[in-house]
């Protein structure tokens, strides 16, 4: 075998090691999102808040005291159209959302949390330090190590918007 077809057979093995690492990538990121609903439902459940649902629970976090539309909150990339609507129309029913409609675009409706949505943010955010600390005590992911991993998970969705909007 020459120097150049070891060449490619070494490229051609890394490429399907990387292949490999991508598709477990791909699998972790699935199973973590559903991980971390799970875990807010249990945060809720042992609360005994049984009103509201994960996803809920984050929107209101991810909303925090931001006054937004749906359309917000889709083009941020937290959501999909018909689950942001259906969402909001849901929180805004229970009492966790204050709605309005734009005074510029009657179309439109702008949200922001009430005191019993801010409540539900505290929790989820409280929640989420008691996990930070935990998670540094333990050694898990180390502090710097942490920043490292979200600079790589901007540049994977980064590259995946790009996907979407230029079609190579």
């Amino acid at each position: 075998m020459s120097v150049q077809s070891a060449v490619k057979v070494d490229a051609g093995e890394a490429e399907k090691g990387f292949l490999d690492s991508y598709l477990e990538s791909l699998a972790l990121i699935e199973r973590l999102h559903r991980l971390l609903l799970d875990v807010v439902k249990d945060e809720f459940e042992r609360l005994g808040l049984l009103d509201i649902n994960a996803v809920q629970a984050l929107l209101l976090f991810n909303v925090g005291d931001n006054e937004v539309t749906a359309g917000e909150l889709k083009t941020r990339g937290y959501y999909q159209g018909s689950n942001v609507s259906y969402n909001l129309k849901k929180l805004v029913e229970a009492g966790y959302m204050h709605h309005q409609r734009c005074e510029i675009d009657r179309r439109a409706v702008r949200v922001r949390l009430t005191e019993r949505g801010q409540e539900i943010r505290r929790i989820v955010g409280d929640l989420f330090r008691r996990h930070s600390e935990a998670i540094l005590a333990r050694g898990i992911v180390a502090e710097g190590r942490m920043a490292e991993i979200n600079r790589d998970l901007r540049r994977l969705e980064r590259f995946w918007t790009e996907q979407i909007r230029y079609i190579y």
